[in-house]
């Protein structure tokens, strides 16, 4: 066999590698319905903040936050991506993978390798069966310089289905990783109004604390005038120590959001501070879009997505093994007794030849692994319809919320108004001696209930309107999955 013969074959092995067993991938369905059961008609319009990126748009969808017209909240989004130690966890995986791509694409070239060898050998005389005419010459040197090539024809596509599932398993950590910086940034968000409504709450509890600071003072000039009883002081002073109580314990909260905030931009709290800045807003109109757009604008559902073909992949790889395994193993170089002749024509030496090697029997060894690869498959199908259905849930969850909580708001508004009318109103009276004092304390607690109540709307409001736009996407798209 000539070293062109021999380039012939090689080439031949090449040519080989066309064939792939195993399932085409096709994407699996999901339950949708052709609209959200909770949305309001005007949720399928885009808002004027809220919309997909134009080339010249100086507003991405994928910053959502700015919808909310917070300037410090838009300063302080950035730094989660820039500072926070789990996104950069996640980073390090997606790297991890999009390596092990690069790993697995190396078996589709053959590998070479060198083995250079310079010693010598000699024989004792004294060995058993030794030959006492070769006693002056049973030493031998040798000189070896090779270049070795194997490389395993993919015949049947397991090295490139290999590579195939590495490259999904990396979108799959891609998307995780999105999945995570929009958690995150969502966590920080959600924290932040947290934050803002605990300084609404305690703007009204130190103003409601100064008002029945001025009650107690009047109650208790009354009583040493004699025309309150001292039971009207006691009921004072409870109501302004029950109050100072509730400004405190908004305190410990408002101090706790701060410091998740501090952790989520990667500092230490005591390095972070936000400034008192009471909630004064309403949430934002955010279209919901169609159920079928969330399927392609939530990443954990890209992953669980790209994880169904890197499943579908693994069963191809296992039909694989049912196959023989063709494998080409060549070797040349030079081989010489010393460095004087290791370079000449007769040192030079070559072999090259296929080898072809099949399993007969491995006690259902590769049925059990193509069973479990199957397995495996119908199990990440099911997680991928799991999450679409998890997500359509979270939408309708929020968009519910939102509705309802805008009724709610109309709702407590009035009502707080009342109370506060009817609380002037018995504090009149009470100075005017028609009314007990304990008719002014009913009437306060009512008022302060509805006031913080109004409050506690407003933030779930926000709340929900971030855990809405989380839910869908945060303005990502498949699209943004990186081509590897």
């Amino acid at each position: 066999m000539t070293l062109r013969s021999a380039s012939v074959a090689t080439v031949a092995m090449f040519a080989l590698t066309g064939c792939m067993v195993g399932p085409k991938y096709v994407k699996p369905t999901t339950p949708t319905a052709p609209a959200f059961k909770e949305a309001s008609p005007d949720a399928y319009k885009e808002n004027a903040n809220w919309h997909v990126a134009q080339p010249a748009d100086a507003v991405q969808r994928g910053e959502w936050w700015k919808i909310f017209g917070d300037e410090e909240l838009n300063a302080l989004e950035p730094q989660v991506a820039a500072n926070n130690q789990d996104l950069k966890a996640a980073d390090a995986r997606f790297r991890e993978a999009r390596a092990l791509i690069r790993f697995n694409h190396s078996s589709l070239f053959p590998t070479v390798g060198v083995a250079p060898y310079v010693g010598g050998t000699r024989d004792s005389s004294n060995q058993p069966y030794f030959n006492p005419a070769t006693r002056n010459g049973n030493g031998q040197s040798e000189i070896l310089l090779p270049v070795d090539l194997n490389y395993e024809v993919d015949l049947w596509g397991r090295v490139r289905r290999t590579v195939n599932a590495a490259r999904e398993e990396a979108q799959a950590t891609a998307a995780d990783k999105q999945t995570a910086m929009l958690s995150l940034q969502a966590e920080l968000a959600f924290d932040y109004f947290e934050a803002r409504s605990a300084d609404a709450a305690e703007k009204l509890l130190n103003n409601t604390v100064a008002n029945y600071e001025e009650a107690y003072r009047i109650t208790n000039n009354r009583f040493e005038g004699g025309i309150s009883p001292k039971s009207d002081v006691d009921q004072a002073e409870t109501q302004l120590e029950a109050a100072k109580v509730q400004a405190r314990d908004i305190t410990l909260q408002r101090a706790q959001f701060e410091h998740a905030i501090a952790i989520l931009l990667g500092k230490p709290p005591a390095e972070f501070a936000l400034a008192n800045v009471p909630l004064n807003t309403r949430p934002p109109a955010i279209p919901a879009g169609l159920p079928s757009e969330l399927l392609e604008r939530r990443p954990d559902i890209a992953a669980a997505e790209r994880r169904v073909a890197e499943a579908n992949e693994r069963i191809g790889i296992a039909r694989a093994a049912f196959y023989p395994t063709l494998s080409l193993n060549g070797s040349m170089g030079f081989e010489g007794s010393t460095f004087a002749n290791l370079f000449n024509p007769a040192s030079f030496l070559w072999s090259i030849g296929p080898t072809l090697s099949q399993t007969v029997f491995d006690a259902g060894r590769r049925s059990s692994l193509s069973e479990q690869a199957n397995a495996s498959y119908d199990e990440t199908v099911a997680n991928y319809r799991q999450a679409a259905l998890n997500a359509f849930q979270q939408v309708e969850d929020n968009l519910a919320a939102l509705r309802v909580l805008n009724q709610e708001a109309e709702h407590q508004h009035k009502a707080t108004l009342a109370a506060q009318s009817a609380e002037q109103i018995f504090n009149n009276r009470y100075v005017g001696g028609l009314d007990t004092y304990l008719q002014v304390v009913t009437a306060q607690t009512t008022a302060l209930n509805n006031e913080r109540n109004e409050i506690d709307i407003m933030r779930r409001q926000m709340d929900a309107s971030v855990l809405l736009i989380k839910a869908l996407g945060g303005g990502w798209n498949v699209s943004d999955l990186p081509k590897l």
